[in-house]
């Protein structure tokens, strides 16, 4: 058992067991408003357990994960994080300024600028790397483990969404938490418990992009790919 705040105690073991498989893969939706109420390290290593059991080409398991909850590091990351995110944002910004502008991407906007405005305070930073194959990262293998710890989040009640971000400033955060250049970060997974509710995202319809034995849809232009 674990004390989470508030009274409440948390029975490691059972959460999030009987949620249904494809029930969380449709209301895992990215959350990026998060409580700054601290989470249990052995809920941590919960759902990174969960991400172990991804598969890996050759079965090599080369991810590695760094949780960051110190706050003195959680200040530092978000600070350089808010830096590149500035620039990042600044075509969305500009570009929401329009009346026309989609309210998908413009709810999806703020909610990328409020998690960059209170990184610092996000309980839980977990960075995602793994070592190397002949000098290049396995993508191919931690980005289906990072998507099992995503869908361990949404079972065991986490807010949590994915950026890579950090990238822009990799070498510097990967020497603060260890990292070599043959263990490279991938991804930031920014955990905690959420301030809003899970659901389902908008999705446009299976049938629109699914098909059989030859892709027969229109040729799609760069703006749509983008």
């Amino acid at each position: 058992m674990n004390s989470e705040p508030h009274g409440h105690t948390l029975d490691i073991d059972s959460i999030g067991e009987s949620i249904p498989l494809l029930e969380a893969m449709r209301s895992a939706r990215s959350i990026r408003r998060l409580d700054s109420r601290p989470v249990p390290q052995a809920l941590i290593r919960k759902i990174c357990e969960a991400g172990t059991f991804a598969p890996s080409g050759g079965n090599r398991q080369p991810w590695i994960f760094v949780a960051v909850t110190e706050e003195s590091s959680r200040h530092w990351i978000a600070e350089r994080y808010r830096n590149e995110f500035r620039e990042y944002i600044a075509p969305a910004k500009l570009a929401a300024q329009s009346s026309d502008y989609p309210q998908v991407k413009r709810r999806n906007m703020h909610a990328a600028i409020h998690l960059a405005e209170y990184m610092h305070e996000v309980p839980v930073l977990l960075f995602v790397a793994g070592w190397t194959r002949r000098g290049e990262p396995q993508t191919q293998s931690l980005f289906p483990c990072i998507q099992n710890i995503l869908l361990a989040c949404r079972a065991v009640g986490l807010g949590s969404s994915l950026t890579m971000l950090h990238r822009h400033f990799q070498r510097e955060v990967d020497e603060r938490l260890g990292l070599s250049v043959d263990t490279p970060s991938c991804a930031m997974l920014p955990i905690g418990w959420p301030l809003g509710k899970f659901g389902q995202p908008p999705r446009r319809s299976v049938d629109s992009c699914l098909f059989f034995e030859r892709y027969t849809g229109p040729e799609l232009t760069r703006k749509q790919r983008t």
